[in-house]
C-alpha cells in the first residue's frame, strides 16, 4: 500500500542508566532529505543515523530531534592536571608575599581553578550506537506506521476517482463509435442544402468522411488511457515507493485527455473530458505527498 510523506515518530529508551529520546516529523520533498540535530558528544554518529533512516525511506523532508542523557559513570575518570595546578600555586604564594598577604591555599580552592581538573569521558562507543541504533529504529518505525495510515486513507480516495475516470473513458468510447456516422448524416444534409440538390456525389462525400475520421478518431488516445489507468492500479498496491512513477503516469493521462478534447468534436465528449481533468488535478495533488 502507498505511503504518505508525511508523519511523527517518537521514541524514548532508557539503557544502562542512558537515556534517548528521538523524534521524527516527515514532510512531501521531491527527494530524500535527512537533516539530524544531536549532542555534539554522539556527533560522531550523524552518518549512521542519516543511512539507517534513508535505508527505510526513500522520499521525503526528514527532521530528526536527538536528546541523550548519560548517568552512568560507566568510562568517566578525573585526571588532575598538576603541571597547571602548580603554576597556579607558584602564582598564587608569589602574589602573597607581593602584597604581603596570607598564603593559606587549600586544594580545594585549587581544583576550582580552570583547566585544573580533567573529566575524561572514554564511553563504549559501539554499545551507545547500539542503543541509539534501537531508539532510531522505533521512531522510524513508528513514522513509517502513521505515514502507511495516511497513505491507505489518500489510496482509497485516489482509487474512486480513477474509477470515475475509468466510467467517464467509457462514455467518451461509446460516444466515439457514432462520431462518423453523425457526421455522415450532418455532411449530406449540409452539402444538398448547399447545392440544392438530392444528389450527393458518395465518392467525394466518402472521401471527406476518410479525412474527418483520420482527424477525430480517438480509439488510440482511449486505448492508451485504459492502459494508463490499469498501470496506475496496480502501482496502488505497491509497497514500494511509488510517487514519482504514479506524477508520471498522471502527467501522461492528462496528455491523452488533451488530445481527445482537441480531436473531438461533440459537447458531451467535451464534458467528460473535464470531468477527468478535474479528476485528474485533485489526484496529482495527493500523488504529491506520495513517497
Amino acid at each position: 500500500m502507498i505511503r504518505s510523506m508525511t508523519g511523527f515518530g517518537r521514541s524514548n529508551i532508557q539503557e544502562n542508566l542512558r537515556e534517548y529520546q528521538v523524534e521524527i516529523k516527515s514532510v512531501n520533498h521531491k527527494y530524500i532529505d535527512v537533516n539530524i540535530r544531536l549532542p555534539r558528544n554522539i556527533s560522531y554518529l550523524e552518518d549512521e543515523i542519516r543511512k539507517l533512516i534513508s535505508s527505510k525511506i526513500k522520499r521525503g523532508k526528514i527532521d530528526v530531534f536527538i536528546t541523550f542523557d548519560n548517568y552512568s559513570d560507566e568510562g568517566k575518570s578525573i585526571k588532575i592536571n598538576k603541571e597547571i595546578a602548580k603554576v597556579y600555586i607558584k602564582s598564587l604564594k608569589e602574589l602573597a608575599v607581593e602584597e604581603n598577604i596570607g598564603a593559606n591555599i587549600e586544594v580545594t580552592d585549587i581544583t576550582k581553578l580552570p583547566d585544573v581538573l580533567i573529566i575524561k569521558n572514554d564511553e563504549d562507543e559501539e554499545q551507545i550506537k547500539k542503543e541509539l541504533t534501537k531508539a532510531v529504529n522505533e521512531a522510524t518505525d513508528k513514522l513509517i506506521q502513521m505515514r502507511k495510515v495516511e497513505g491507505e486513507k489518500m489510496a482509497q480516495d485516489i482509487t474512486k476517482r480513477i474509477d470515475i475516470i475509468n466510467d467517464k473513458v467509457n462514455e467518451i468510447s461509446e460516444l466515439s463509435t457514432g462520431l462518423i456516422e453523425e457526421y455522415v448524416v450532418k455532411l449530406e444534409t449540409r452539402i444538398k442544402e448547399l447545392l440544392k440538390t438530392e444528389e450527393v456525389d458518395n465518392s467525394r462525400l466518402a472521401q471527406e468522411v476518410v479525412i474527418y475520421a483520420d482527424k477525430c478518431s480517438v480509439q488510440e488516445e482511449i486505448t492508451r488511457l485504459y492502459s494508463h489507468i490499469n498501470q496506475f492500479k496496480s502501482l496502488i498496491d505497491s509497497d514500494k515507493a511509488i510517487g514519482k512513477k504514479l506524477d508520471f503516469i498522471i502527467q501522461e493521462m492528462n496528455r491523452e485527455t488533451n488530445t481527445i478534447g482537441s480531436k473531438a468534436n461533440n459537447l458531451k465528449i467535451t464534458n467528460n473530458v473535464i470531468d477527468i481533468k478535474t479528476e485528474l488535478e485533485d489526484i496529482r495533488e495527493q500523488i504529491q505527498n506520495i513517497e
